[in-house]
């Protein structure tokens, strides 16, 4: 596929076919075990604030930012609003993964009148079960989105139910003053990637900071391995489960990945990637595979010195262009208390003013919004905006291109086995693939 000319072309690429072809009978059919799988109870503290009816002057707002920078836009953002508006937003802030395993039942409850998402499979998954509110009207008074960003928050009855807020390339993330202090250079293969983090074991380094105390992180190291080795589009046809999990090409990619563990931080079952990305702040680790957001754990004063690249190419023929990039944003409960507040509050959030609050306060996204102001953009943002612009193929991350029961009750479990013991590679391929059939026929 061919570098994209315009950022509409490489934004249309952020949604993937195996999103894009889904039908409401494809997405219905697994609601039963996503709802076994998404929770146990509802989200402590949502859904309780009183909105009041469509006159009154709050909005409830359900939220996964519990990390400080996200929870700060957050809350700049809804400071603005209220300004500009009168209305006040009641916000219900829960921790990120709590939020994200509860969300089934938090949205079957009493949800709030808006909450924080993804776009995605995950988005159209509740979309179409009806647990999400239509949001077009919002869309028609929208500018400052291209029409990928629009298809990437639109349903499979072809109405919105997403607005964009932001977005974040992963990419090797890595300091400056260590690499200069070392000598080190940007591994453009995989050899080159393996001798690197050799020498950095010589020089006393942990050479890749790694986490998986919360289940996603490493989904992000199987994604790229599986882009760099076998390609975009076998990629998304694994997560649609249309390829067999025990096919070579997936085993080739454990294999690698076998031979990459001996690099990575030891004891990452037990480790929070905000714990993992404070080793690389504090230059106890050489390098680490994350998103954009990882600069949120480094000071003011040190921004300067976060510098990434691309994971390097494994097979020339497929080369090293594909790379996960998120959109987060928000989305409206199906029933709201305050319905017309709701929308009120999403068309602020979908703006330019709250895009420039970003910009401004948060150095590990790019805003979604084209109108807004980047020239704040820090040197790794515009980097970060440079490296999405020059893919030729982006993927949404493996939980958000996926069914959502297969991703949290099969893969999460699969991968932090591998983790813990990466001697079976063929049993564990196995397992899965038989769980994938269970899972996708049902």
């Amino acid at each position: 596929m061919s570098r994209p000319r315009t950022q509409a072309e490489y934004l249309a690429r952020l949604v993937p076919p195996s999103v894009a072809g889904l039908n409401r009978r494809s997405l219905l059919a697994g609601a039963a075990g996503a709802s076994a799988l998404l929770g146990t109870g509802l989200l402590a503290g949502c859904g309780d604030s009183d909105s009041g009816g469509s006159g009154g002057k709050t909005v409830s707002m359900g939220s996964n930012a519990s990390d400080p920078t996200p929870k700060d836009v957050l809350a700049k953002v809804s400071a603005a609003f209220k300004t500009s508006s009168g209305v006040e937003v009641a916000i219900n802030t829960v921790d990120h993964n709590t939020f994200q395993e509860n969300i089934n039942n938090y949205l079957q409850g009493k949800p709030d009148d808006v909450f924080t998402w993804f776009a995605g499979y995950r988005m159209r998954f509740f979309a179409a079960r009806g647990l999400a509110g239509d949001v077009s009207d919002v869309w028609g008074k929208l500018s400052g989105f291209s029409d990928a960003f629009k298809k990437a928050s639109t349903g499979d009855d072809g109405k919105q139910y997403f607005v964009p807020f932001s977005y974040y390339p992963w990419a090797v993330f890595y300091r400056k003053s260590v690499w200069q202090q070392h000598g080190y250079q940007v591994p453009t293969t995989l050899d080159q990637f393996n001798t690197l983090g050799a020498q950095m074991k010589r020089d006393g380094l942990v050479p890749i900071a790694f986490a998986d105390k919360d289940g996603w992180p490493a989904m992000g190291t199987f994604d790229i391995l599986n882009l760099r080795i076998n390609g975009y589009q076998f990629h998304v046809d694994l997560m649609a489960g249309k390829e067999s999990w025990t096919s070579d090409k997936v085993k080739k990619v454990f294999d690698t990945w076998a031979g990459l563990l001996p690099l990575h931080q030891p004891d990452s079952l037990g480790r929070t990637w905000q714990e993992a990305a404070q080793s690389l702040q504090q230059k106890k680790s050489g390098m680490y595979l994350l998103g954009l957001f990882v600069a949120q754990q480094f000071n003011a004063d040190e921004q300067d010195d976060i510098d990434f690249f691309t994971f390097p190419e494994i097979d020339s023929t497929i080369g090293a262009k594909a790379l996960d990039a998120p959109i987060d944003g928000y989305m409206m409960a199906r029933k709201p208390k305050s319905e017309e507040n709701a929308k009120k509050l999403l068309e602020y959030i979908g703006g330019v003013d709250a895009g420039n609050i970003s910009v401004k306060t948060d150095p590990g996204t790019l805003v979604a919004n084209t109108g807004a102001d980047t020239s704040g953009y820090s040197a790794l943002q515009k980097k970060a905006a440079e490296l999405v612009g020059s893919a030729t193929e982006i993927a949404q991350f493996l939980d958000r291109d996926t069914r959502p029961d297969f991703a949290s009750t099969v893969i999460i479990p699969a991968l932090q086995q591998f983790i813990k013991d990466p001697t079976d590679i063929g049993g564990l391929l196995t397992s899965i693939e038989n769980q994938k059939k269970s899972i996708f026929t049902s």
